[in-house]
């Protein structure tokens, strides 16, 4: 295990949301669970004007996301975790600002003995991104001749394939990529690391992860909820931009990839980048218009109430374009993965919200069975990153009596039945890994070129054609035409709350 150094994380725009909501909480229960260095400060910054003492009042002791982790610890504990959260207002003249902010930086450095060891961590918008490295960089504090420095940026990484590599030169131009840490949280899932081990670590799956076994892999992100309240955002960037580029690639990513060499973050990085290099790059109209669709979820009647369609929202465009589902069909141009179709939609207002990752095998080809029941009913490792984490496997077994009628019968593992662990949340890991200097579950910046260069002549297809954009009722599994992307198959696997759920109910009819 990586030891975790003294060091302070500085970061900007503390007084927005994510770090009272995430970023804070996640630290506290790092604490709790002695995983923080002897030395550690968290210094907040942003334009706010407000003390240490208020700081720490918004993020820890009146906080309405850390008031049930309060409730039973010792005063002692939540003092002392408060006692190393503190202010600094951000004047808006730059070069004042940051040479006061570089002070700030080097007394609490002095005072707390935190080794010169610096993360800044932009909890900003990405437009700010440059302009804060480019003040960081002048006032030295990227350089490493006394102590690391690491930068960890939020997604999204650029809108399109061009603004990826605009902002990712943008950002090596002050810090060396070695310093730089992309964070997407869906890479902190418990779940999406495992597939790592349940791939590489066990002789009942490693032999058969290939074309010769696999019919097809299916991938479903499903979130209940609509825009809410990010329309705004939303309407720019839409399901293909929000989910699949970043979130979704990424797991196609651990599901495609070679076994690296080791269990280093640069070999697993290399065979990511790999695998996404790998991708069939769809560019012909036909092949756009075949393998891709996207939908909105229209006005309807959840569990009686009443709810919006998605050009109902706030701050949404009431003619617009972009999609709220997207379904895809493609392929893996590698021996490996040759002619095996995989298939993954993402969208907003489904029945339940849902993550998961499905491997569908081939029949056998001697089927001495294949008037039993079992001909439509493929065996199936789920792999589930959210809710209900776990791995379900479904395989044929025979039904009590005569003769040789077949079911199908599940094989399940919970992460909730190892009790005695904590699973830690996504932040926790990635804030975690980036203090010890890991990161393994960072993008790097070829990765993200790699994933844009997929996703951006679908985009540009859909803005630039007559593609249809189809509606679905909110609560619904989308529209019936997704079907129709799964060649020889009964279609997606519509799952429940639960893992072990019989698919395909709905909420709403």
């Amino acid at each position: 295990m990586n030891r975790t150094e003294n060091q302070m994380l500085i970061i900007f725009g503390a007084s927005g949301d994510l770090t009272a909501r995430k970023l804070i909480p996640a630290i506290f229960n790092l604490a709790l669970g002695g995983h923080l260095p002897e030395n550690f400060v968290v210094l907040g910054t942003s334009r706010s004007d407000i003390s240490d003492e208020e700081f720490r009042r918004n993020v820890v002791s009146e906080s309405e996301h850390l008031e049930d982790d309060l409730n039973g610890k010792k005063k002692k504990v939540v003092e002392k975790f408060s006692g190393q959260l503190f202010y600094h207002k951000l004047n808006s003249d730059k070069d004042s600002g940051y040479a006061a902010l570089k002070d700030r930086i080097i007394s609490l450095n002095q005072e707390f003995h935190t080794d010169n060891n610096y993360i800044f961590y932009l909890s900003t918008p990405p437009s700010v991104y440059e302009p804060i490295a480019k003040e960081l960089y002048e006032q030295d504090l990227h350089k490493e001749d006394k102590g690391w420095k690491r930068l960890i940026v939020e997604k999204p990484f650029g809108y399109s394939l061009k603004t990826a590599k605009e902002l990712n030169r943008a950002l090596q131009r002050y810090f060396k990529e070695s310093q730089i840490y992309r964070i997407d949280h869906y890479l902190g899932k418990e779940t999406v690391q495992n597939l790592l081990v349940t791939r590489f670590s066990n002789s009942i799956f490693e032999p058969l992860w290939n074309r010769n076994y696999i019919h097809h892999v299916e991938i479903t992100n499903a979130e209940s909820v609509g825009v809410e309240k990010r329309g705004g955002y939303y309407d720019k960037s839409g399901a293909l931009r929000d989910m699949f580029q970043s979130h979704l690639l990424q797991i196609v990513a651990l599901v495609v990839m070679e076994p690296p060499l080791n269990a280093s973050p640069e070999e697993i990085r290399n065979e990511k980048l790999k695998a996404l290099k790998s991708l069939r790059v769809m560019e012909d109209e036909k092949t756009l218009h075949e393998n891709t669709m996207r939908a909105q979820y229209i006005a309807s009647t959840i569990e009686g109430k009443a709810v919006n369609g998605y050009r109902e929202e706030e701050n949404v465009d009431p003619n617009s374009k972009t999609e709220t589902f997207a379904a895809l069909k493609f392929f893996v141009d590698n021996w490996r993965w040759a002619d095996v179709p995989f298939y993954v939609r993402t969208a907003k207002r489904m029945p339940t919200k849902v993550t998961e990752v499905v491997i569908h095998f081939k029949s056998p080809h001697h089927q001495i069975f294949k008037d039993s029941g079992m001909n439509s009913k493929d065996n199936k490792l789920i792999i589930r990153i959210q809710p209900d984490e776990g791995i379900l496997i479904k395989f044929g077994v025979k039904v009590p009596g005569q003769g040789f009628k077949v079911e199908r019968a599940n094989l399940d593992f919970y992460y909730s039945s190892l009790v005695e662990n904590h699973i830690m949340e996504a932040y926790e890991r990635l804030l975690l890994d980036a203090m010890q200097g890991d990161p393994t579950l960072y993008a790097r910046a070829d990765e993200v070129e790699a994933a844009w260069t997929f996703v951006d002549p679908i985009l540009e297809y859909w803005k630039n054609s007559d593609e249809k954009v189809y509606g679905y009722s909110a609560g619904t599994w989308g529209p019936e035409t997704a079907d129709d992307l799964i060649e020889g198959s009964a279609g997606w696997r519509n799952p429940g709350a639960q893992l072990a759920d019989d698919p395909n109910y709905c909420v709403i009819c």
